[in-house]
């Protein structure tokens, strides 16, 4: 099974977990404050923060600004990345985030572990939620 970038997700799986965390990234990574994020799209600083640490959820129209203003879709502000998923001849649809999809290659790191987590995908969340709790 091949991991492939695939391009537009248009799914909301677990879309608003990672949004402020992204925009916070983003924001950053653009050398802006709160301050002049909000001052860019027209919103207050509190906004911005609010949206950051998910004690509130922009509207669409700010969802659109927001990805306009950092150039990324905002499938990516949502928490969501398209792959393809090949299994021989066949090819799938997924979405995952990068988050995931790092998850993944750290486990595939590890021969044991990835091992132990293809031959019997269920016994190794039980092992996940066992040393957990």
């Amino acid at each position: 099974m091949n991991l492939y970038n695939y391009g537009e997700n248009t799914s909301n799986r677990g879309g608003m977990m990672l949004l402020g965390k992204r925009i916070r990234e983003l924001r950053k990574k653009n050398n802006l404050t709160q301050q002049q994020l909000g001052d860019l799209i027209n919103i207050t600083k509190v906004s911005i923060c609010c949206y950051e640490n998910g004690t509130r959820t922009p509207t669409l129209e700010t969802l659109k600004v927001l990805a306009e203003t950092f150039n990324v879709d905002i499938n990516y502000l949502l928490g969501n990345d398209s792959y393809e998923v090949a299994d021989n001849t066949v090819h799938y649809g997924i979405y995952m985030s990068v988050e995931e999809i790092t998850f993944i290659k750290e486990i595939r790191k590890d021969e044991n572990i990835y091992k132990l987590l293809v031959e019997d995908p269920k016994r190794f969340v039980e092992l996940l939620k066992k040393k957990i709790n």
